[in-house]
């Protein structure tokens, strides 16, 4: 078996050129499978083992005549990961090219700049952590472990760099697992993120003909004890997970399905408006109790509830008499002096027609909602020809007849460590992502969305309420559980009860990422122990 591995091994290490390239970015591409919907994670081992084998390869023969021979060999590490790394970017965030779509005759030209240029920015961090991982260790089994540690150092690093871009994280594979998932209570998806990559990098060490075989065993089944003791770990406190409802709440959950090209219709908008109102107010099952709360998605309303009085009067039909109605809606300043603004906004609404909270997204999506370097980049954004204004920042809001909630509007939900307030005195008791994936139409997109979602209610311990245009909608407890769940692109209500919030705040609530990179800053002293990591 390992004069197999050996050769496979031999093989991936010869490549050269455009082979290399090529089959970097099919291993890339073919690491998406183990995302959300599919959870094909065996996908994870022979794309990581196969990388970890490519940047033994890497040699100064790539035709880079600017560069020192010393720095040749780096160089062509950094192309191997940045080629892998466009493989896995495009084919995990296709969709993006359906919003360019919407309006095709404006958009459709921008799909190759879009969707290759993130690929191609996204790929640097992939890079640079094959890079780094090539000068910092000779291969065998150090280079193994150390691919897995700065694979998820640099996801860290995707998260906040450059504003962020925290898309398709590596523990995201795990999140049709309940169990695997609430490490993240502990360390976060980063946390998970590492040790899915340790275990799917170990194999890699199987094709080492110079260590011992009883070595390499050794090492596959040291790295491969990190997920089976973080599954042990999570089946034990899900023992104890309770399933208690917040007592006196009903909440409504409204998916209209409003198709994204029919959405900011003028002639529509009184159609689009009637149908969400009914569907808040349809009947509810014998024995059932009647909904407390209304929830409507992100820019459910087509005006500013600010500037348009007649809209509130209809929006507020859909609230409950002794309850309140949760909306998204575009909000426009009245602006008689200065420029107009207008802001991505999130109300809390009652049956009499009052706005009692209001909430203003505040990490905006660049080029869908506003255009960096505006002035050097004549174009519009995705949102229209105005740009979005970003709010204050992150709000705990009080609501009438249940817990305090932090509004979370569609893309500032994947944000690890950012889903609420950071003192904990504002911790809320609910989480709400109201969100628009329409633009997706029927792809991967929604299934990560929600995916991504999934996680934040563990790393808190705090369940979720998310809210989609047209899907996925649904419900998730504070471990992480998922209570309810529409299908995509279809109209559906979900009445539900609001599951309780962990009475304490996680590990990772109050301290972050730090235990995550106090754990990596561990493994890569570790990993300077040379007689832990032989060579031969």
């Amino acid at each position: 078996m390992f004069a197999c591995f050996e050769a496979v091994r031999a093989w991936f290490t010869s490549l050269t050129g455009w082979p290399r390239r090529l089959i970097a970015m099919l291993l890339g591409a073919s690491m998406t499978l183990a995302l959300p919907p599919f959870h094909i994670w065996p996908m994870l081992i022979p794309g990581l083992t196969a990388l970890v084998w490519m940047i033994d390869g890497s040699r100064t023969n790539t035709g880079v005549r600017f560069l020192s021979i010393t720095r040749r060999a780096g160089w062509s590490a950094f192309a191997v990961g940045w080629w892998y790394g466009n493989g896995f970017f495009m084919a995990g965030l296709y969709w993006i090219s359906f919003s360019f779509l919407v309006d095709a005759a404006v958009f459709a030209w921008m799909i190759p700049f879009a969707l290759f240029g993130l690929s191609a920015a996204m790929a640097v961090y992939i890079g640079l952590g094959s890079w780094v991982t090539f000068i910092s260790a000779p291969a065998g089994l150090q280079r193994v472990f150390l691919v897995a540690v700065w694979w998820a150092l640099f996801e860290w690093l995707r998260g906040w760099a450059f504003t962020g871009f925290p898309w398709n994280l590596l523990g995201t594979v795990w999140t049709n697992a309940e169990a695997m998932i609430q490490v993240t209570a502990l360390t976060g998806v980063y946390g998970l993120s590492l040790v899915t990559a340790l275990a799917a990098a170990a194999p890699a060490a199987l094709g080492y003909a110079s260590i011992s075989c009883r070595a390499r065993w050794n090492y596959l089944i040291l790295l491969w004890i990190f997920p089976f003791a973080v599954w042990i770990g999570g089946e034990l406190r899900l023992k104890s997970a309770k399933d208690d409802n917040v007592e006196g709440v009903r909440l409504r959950l409204i998916q209209p399905n409003i198709a994204q090209k029919d959405k900011w219709n003028p002639h529509l908008r009184g159609r689009h408006l009637e149908k969400l109102v009914q569907l808040s107010r349809q009947s509810v099952f014998i024995g059932e109790e009647p909904p407390t709360h209304v929830i409507w998605p992100e820019t459910a309303t087509p005006l500013s509830l600010s500037t348009a009085p007649s809209v509130l009067s209809i929006v507020a039909k859909a609230a409950p008499v002794r309850g309140s109605l949760l909306t998204g809606a575009p909000r426009q300043s009245r602006a008689l002096h200065g420029p107009r603004k207008i802001w991505n906004s999130f109300h809390i609404v009652t049956a009499e027609g009052r706005v009692l909270e209001t909430y203003d997204k505040h990490h905006l999506v660049p080029f869908g909602e506003y255009i960096p370097f505006k002035k050097f980049l004549p174009i519009s954004s995705l949102a229209g020809r105005l740009d979005f204004s970003a709010g204050t920042g992150r709000r705990t809001l009080a609501v009438p007849g249940m817990p305090a909630v932090s509004p979370l509007i569609c893309y500032e939900a994947v944000f690890p460590g950012k889903a609420k307030p950071d003192r904990l005195q504002d911790r809320p008791g609910w989480l709400l992502n109201i969100t628009n994936d329409a633009w997706f139409g029927i792809s991967t997109g929604p299934y990560q969305h929600f995916a991504a979602t999934q996680l934040r209610a563990v790393e808190e311990g705090i369940p979720l309420v998310r809210v989609a245009n047209t899907g996925i909608t649904g419900i998730t407890d504070a471990y992480g559980r998922v209570i309810a769940q529409t299908e995509l692109n279809k109209d559906d209500v979900i009445d539900s009860g609001l599951p309780v919030a962990l009475a304490e705040a996680t590990w990772y609530g109050r301290h972050r990422n730090l235990t995550f990179l106090f754990v990596t800053l561990l493994f890569f002293g570790t990993s300077r122990i040379s007689v832990l990591f032989p060579n031969e």
